[in-house]
């Protein structure tokens, strides 16, 4: 049964569990979700899921949001990505919280107002503020990286597909990949992931799409 992915390519939370979804291999396929004309907030969408948001998985009879916990499905479904010993799955957790309330908060907040919201109504101290939290997280997931290929042992896992969720955008919201090596690094290290696609060749919807 062919595991369906509502989401759309630019939101990186949905682009976390796609890419998990891609790299283990797994029969699925993503439905188009019109976040910005507001599908999300129709009935029938929140008949999927009352949060109102993406990414939504459902696999047969399974029906899950939040990407963390689609993550964690597919990683146990699939016995792929989940950490080798029980320490490491819950270093493979810490990892996903951290990315949810330090990394991904910042960078997809950033990106939405300064690329997604009317100019009107973007503001430059907030979005000043919210650079300087996504560069301090930058700062602990570089030094992270400083001494070793991926976050939890010595394969990847659900942790870096969660972590590096918004850093393939080209959109600009305060990250450079020069700016971190180690970093840089570890994306091109993902990317060298047999089946890896980046967010808006793995998913449908972009701005490229909208304007033609």
């Amino acid at each position: 049964m062919t595991i369906k992915l509502y989401c759309f390519g630019e939101s990186g939370n949905a682009y976390k569990a796609a890419l998990t979804l891609q790299l283990a291999e797994v029969d699925w396929e993503p439905v188009f979700v019109d976040f910005f004309n507001g599908e999300a907030r129709t009935p029938a969408f929140q008949e999927l899921n009352p949060m109102g948001e993406v990414p939504v998985m459902v696999d047969g009879d399974v029906t899950l949001s939040q990407s963390g916990v689609i993550q964690d499905y597919i990683s146990s479904k699939t016995g792929k990505f989940g950490g080798r010993s029980a320490a490491e799955r819950r270093e493979v957790l810490r990892w996903l919280f951290w990315d949810n309330h330090k990394m991904s908060s910042q960078a997809g907040t950033t990106r939405f107002m300064m690329n997604f919201l009317p100019e009107d109504k973007r503001s430059a101290d907030v979005i000043a503020f919210l650079q300087g939290r996504l560069r301090a997280a930058l700062k602990v997931l570089e030094a992270e990286l400083a001494d070793k290929d991926w976050l939890v042992g010595d394969a990847p896992t659900i942790a870096d597909f969660a972590c590096c969720g918004y850093l393939y955008y080209p959109e600009p919201f305060g990250f450079d990949r020069k700016d971190y090596p180690n970093i840089d690094a570890w994306l091109d290290r993902i990317a060298a992931l047999p089946g890896w696609k980046p967010p808006y060749d793995l998913m449908p919807g972009s701005p490229a799409d909208r304007n033609t």
